[in-house]
């Protein structure tokens, strides 16, 4: 059974910074496609940024030069969030995909003033 949680998520002001964490447990024996994902008030949920089993990263268009995912090991990602906009606004999920896509339960990231 694997498991991902997710922490860092807050208020900040337009402009400012913040820095998931993702941690995974379970049964992971190799490195595997890992990223982030997010969801507004409204909308679908959105690729923001992917690491891909090779180390190969994609980031949305919308995120690109702002945003960067890290991972250090198998089981924990990061995403640093530098220039936060109002409509990075959304619930942030961390996912990890061996099989099957597994989500964690979200970290809410509200950018307002």
């Amino acid at each position: 059974q694997v498991q991902l949680v997710e922490s860092g998520g807050g208020l900040v002001q337009p402009g400012g910074s913040l820095r998931l964490s993702c941690a995974a447990s379970g049964s992971i024996f190799s490195i595997n496609p890992m990223g982030w994902y997010r969801q507004a008030p409204g909308k679908e949920r959105e690729l923001v940024a992917l690491i891909s089993s090779t180390g190969r990263i994609n980031y949305a268009d919308s995120v690109k030069g702002r945003f960067t995912i890290d991972r250090p090991n198998s089981k924990n990602i990061y995403l640093q969030m530098n220039s936060l906009r109002l409509e990075d606004t959304a619930v942030y999920y961390c996912n990890l995909f061996i099989g099957r896509h597994y989500w964690g339960k979200g970290t809410l990231v509200t950018v307002s003033s």
